[in-house]
């Protein structure tokens, strides 16, 4: 049997060189968050305000706009409502409770702009608000259309070309993606040039993780990958507001996304191609030589023994096939795998669908969202925190149902704050409850990927998980158009929301617990795995016995 980290511990598996890939990873950690988040910086929407005839000075015009509580004013010309009150917008109790919801064929020739921190947003500096508000999330559905495809081509470019070429050149169609961007000012070509810049997204950051988890010693893989995530996705999705602020306007931001992605490439003279893709193509003594880099730079030195033995397990590995000719199909072929498979499904939409527009749902809370972006970010660090003390305590089914339950609990309780709120909305409250439903998004989402590891066969599991993956990415086209029903009424997106994690959450009980259990390998232990245990089995409550872990 071929053993590539007995192989790994041989070179050295938590030295120089690891910390080196480890170092490399956390700058990936910070690009990939900047390149996600770069969607919702660039479609930001200030408070606006409609008018026919504006003023010349509209400084002190905003002041008293400020006051203004009714969003309604946004697309309804404030100037007409001011013929009733002797031109003065300060009366904005009158104004407050004046039914604007009927636009009486009224039309906008101008927005004036309350720009906060007074960063320029695409949206308004193309006026893409109101009845053109569609256009942005059009764009933004795209960039997610965009990183379906873009899983689905790479991931099968990786399997042939390499992980590390493939890296590579992900991060220069980001680049291309996000330049492309600043040049477009119609919704066609903003959409296209989203849809590239989209095609990134997730290729950038799982190559990396592939490849770094590979030569890192087992024992420390949850560990030092986790806290790279927790602290440096942290910080990147911490600073992206603020560099998007300090920049002043989209188009720089995007350039300054766009440029650190050219460091990317460097990485192919720094790490090695993963040895165990070079095997799977018999290129053997390329992944020797890769062992031999890693050993050179942590001061060891492979015997030619070590070597030799290697070499000819490598290519004993491909005389071995699997009895089984299984595809992803054949996860629904039998009804109790059927059943879990769908769930995972269901699972991963609902997980990745509600942790991107959560994240996204930063405006009419009452506080800046360049701030509510930052503190809902902040959640993320905490997040990993919980999943490395609980997850291997509670169980994966306890941990994937809680934490989306809870996510779904604060999630509509920011709606329903939102809804008895109405004259005067307690920013507080508001943020309080949002970073809570995003905590709780966050855990599910970064434990989801193992769970559905351990449930899926060995035989299938490649596929499986990847399709699970996909479908997430596939729903989150959605996420948008959730987003965009705030425009009509603004408590619906997080009830939305909350009522969809509920459900995952329930769902989740359906599922087996995989904690201490081992994983299915072939289709028939797939059917067989759980078989039997009751819906609020939690391995935190009740000792696993013989009959929970036997697969038979």
């Amino acid at each position: 049997m071929l053993d590539i980290d007995l192989m790994l511990s041989k070179c050295g598996d938590f030295h120089r060189y690891q910390w080196l890939l480890l170092g490399l990873f956390c700058v990936i950690n910070i690009l990939s968050a900047m390149q996600y988040y770069s969607q919702t910086m660039i479609s930001f929407v200030p408070n606006h305000w409609c008018f026919n005839n504006p003023p010349a000075e509209k400084l002190p015009l905003i002041e008293d706009l400020r006051l203004l509580q009714n969003n309604n004013y946004s697309c309804f010309p404030v100037d007409q409502l001011l013929i009733d009150h002797n031109n003065d917008v300060s009366s904005s109790r009158q104004l407050r409770h004046h039914d604007a919801t009927k636009p009486n064929n009224f039309t906008c020739s101008e927005w004036i702009y309350d720009h906060d921190y007074g960063y320029i947003s695409m949206t308004s500096e193309l006026n893409w608000i109101c009845n053109d508000a569609w256009k942005s999330f059009l764009g933004q559905s795209m960039f997610f259309v965009g990183s379906v495809f873009g899983t689905l081509i790479f991931g099968i470019l990786a399997d042939k070309v390499g992980r590390l070429p493939i890296l590579v050149i992900v991060y220069l169609i980001s680049f291309l993606g996000n330049i492309l961007t600043i040049f477009a000012t119609d919704v066609d070509l903003f959409s296209l040039c989203r849809l590239i810049a989209g095609m990134a997204t997730d290729s950038n950051f799982v190559l990396m993780y592939i490849l770094v988890m590979e030569y890192i010693r087992p024992s420390m893989r949850t560990f030092g990958l986790n806290i790279c995530i927790g602290v440096f996705y942290c910080l990147g999705s911490m600073i992206t507001p603020w560099i998007a602020a300090s920049l002043g306007g989209w188009k720089l931001f995007l350039l300054a996304v766009a440029i650190p992605s050219l460091l990317v490439p460097t990485f192919y003279f720094l790490i090695p191609e993963s040895a165990q893709w070079l095997i799977s193509k018999q290129k053997i003594d390329e992944a020797i030589k890769s062992f031999q880099k890693i050993a050179k730079l942590n001061s060891k030195v492979l015997d030619p023994v070590t070597i030799e033995e290697f070499r000819e397990n490598a290519k004993n590995i491909h005389k071995i096939n699997d009895t089984e000719n299984v595809n992803l199909l054949s996860l629904f072929k039998t009804p109790r795998l059927r059943k879990n498979t769908l769930i995972l499904f269901f699972k991963s939409m609902v997980i990745t669908l509600c942790y991107d527009a959560i994240s996204k749902n930063v405006e009419g809370l009452g506080l800046s969202p360049f701030v509510m972006f930052t503190l809902s970010s902040a959640t993320i660090l905490p997040a990993c925190l919980v999943l490395l003390a609980l997850q291997d305590k509670i169980g994966r089914k306890a941990m994937a149902s809680s934490s989306l339950f809870i996510s779904g609990i604060f999630t509509a309780a920011t709606g329903i704050a939102i809804v008895y709120q109405q004259e005067q909305r307690d920013p507080v409250l508001l943020a309080s409850l949002a970073m809570l439903g995003r905590f709780g998004v966050t855990v599910a989402y970064n434990s989801g990927a193992q769970y559905a590891a351990e449930l899926i066969p060995t035989c299938v599991r490649a596929q499986g998980v990847s399709a699970a993956h996909v479908a997430g990415y596939a729903l989150t086209f959605f996420s948008s158009y959730i987003l965009y029903t705030g425009n009509f009424f603004l408590a619906l997106p997080p009830l939305i929301l909350g009522g969809l994690s509920i459900a995952g959450a329930f769902l989740c009980l359906l599922l087996p617990e995989t904690l201490n259990r081992p994983t299915p390998v072939t289709l028939e232990d797939g059917e067989n795995f759980g078989k039997g245990e009751p819906i609020f089995y939690f391995s935190c409550f009740e000792k696993p016995t013989e009959s929970n872990t036997n697969l038979s």
